[in-house]
């Protein structure tokens, strides 16, 4: 189990990111269309304004049970270990396991 204080900030970064969503993109559009490089560096200046926990590359996925940030699998929301255990006791429908 994943340290409950990690576990909130993950959180914490999610709202930020979905808070600050709009911005980004607005800043990022206008980017593209602005051609003199003092303007990029202008609206680039804005693009840096919000808080760094809200960029969407600093979030990271985690285990949806366990809260454990290493080895989860996309397309299940669960760590390699806990997705096994539940290949084993039938728990996933249309998983096929392997017994190695």
């Amino acid at each position: 189990m994943a340290r409950k204080s990690l576990i909130q900030r993950e959180r914490k970064r999610q709202k930020l990111k979905q808070k600050f969503h709009s911005i980004r993109q607005s800043s990022k559009k206008e980017i593209s269309k602005v051609s003199s490089l003092s303007g990029k560096w202008e609206i680039h200046g804005k693009l840096q304004s919000p808080p760094r926990n809200s960029a969407p590359i600093r979030l990271h996925r985690r285990c949806f049970l366990t809260g454990r940030p290493r080895g989860s699998y996309r397309d299940f929301g669960l760590s390699g270990h806990i997705l096994r255990e539940r290949f084993h006791a039938c728990l996933l429908p249309g998983a096929i396991r392997s017994s190695w």
